[in-house]
């Protein structure tokens, strides 16, 4: 997926009220720009980061420039929680994620469950229909060294009830699919942070034993695009103590 250009580079002053941010760019310009992260963006926010803005292009936008990536050591990392489904989508209409290769269709944001959207609903004539929860994925709790991302990066009551509706849909005869997208290169493997969120991580393990798939995807993070690298193995062994 290729990102809105140029981006802006900055460093980061300060993250506050969840979704807003001061960042002095590059030219000596201080801007608040918009945060598109509900989550703690624990390991990513730093004072003093590295990061890149988009700016928007409409001018009734309250906050013209909205904040895409963070510099962590030597990588980007996407910290915009709204891009994800984009990328998935993408990557699955080019066949660059072989375990959702063969369907004809790749919908976004369809009504499913219990009054909820489905991000990507793929279908084919010949085969069951494939309803896909896509997940950002943005921590590292210790980028100096080989190590895992890990999810979720706080308790996310809304995660469960997506679990629990793609059991649903596993128990009515589909594919149930949660994907894991990893905005950054320097990870080896996806983990479930159960010492964040306990209640997820037995919600993950209950899904899995009720027939939800799960796929993790590691991406190639550039200041022009965000692209599907290839698979990751998921760690569900319990948190360490």
């Amino acid at each position: 997926m290729d990102l809105p250009t140029p981006l802006l580079r900055g460093t980061l002053v300060k993250r506050y009220k969840r979704f807003m941010a001061d960042v002095t760019l590059d030219d000596g310009t201080t801007v608040t720009a918009h945060c598109p992260n509900s989550g703690s963006m624990l390991s990513v926010q730093p004072p003093g980061a590295e990061v890149w803005l988009s700016r928007a292009d409409n001018p009734n936008r309250k906050l013209k420039y909205t904040w895409e990536l963070v510099r962590v050591g030597d990588h980007l990392v996407g910290i915009n929680t709204h891009r994800p489904n984009a990328i998935v989508a993408e990557a699955v209409a080019a066949g660059a994620v072989p375990a959702l290769s063969g369907y004809d269709s790749v919908r976004r944001e369809v009504k499913y469950g219990r009054n909820s959207r489905i991000d990507l609903l793929l279908q084919a004539p010949d085969r069951s229909s494939c309803y896909v929860e896509v997940k950002n994925v943005h921590m590292k709790r210790d980028p100096a060294v080989p190590g895992p991302a890990e999810f979720p990066d706080a308790v996310t009551g809304r995660g469960a009830k997506h679990l629990e509706e793609l059991i649903d849909m596993a128990a009515a005869g589909h594919r149930a699919v949660m994907v894991f997208l990893v905005q950054r290169g320097d990870s080896d493997r996806v983990r479930i942070a159960g010492d964040i969120d306990p209640a997820y991580f037995e919600a993950l393990g209950r899904a899995v034993s009720l027939g939800v798939e799960v796929v993790c995807l590691a991406c190639s993070v550039t200041c022009e695009r965000i692209v599907v690298a290839g698979p990751l193995p998921l760690d569900l062994d319990p948190p360490p103590s």
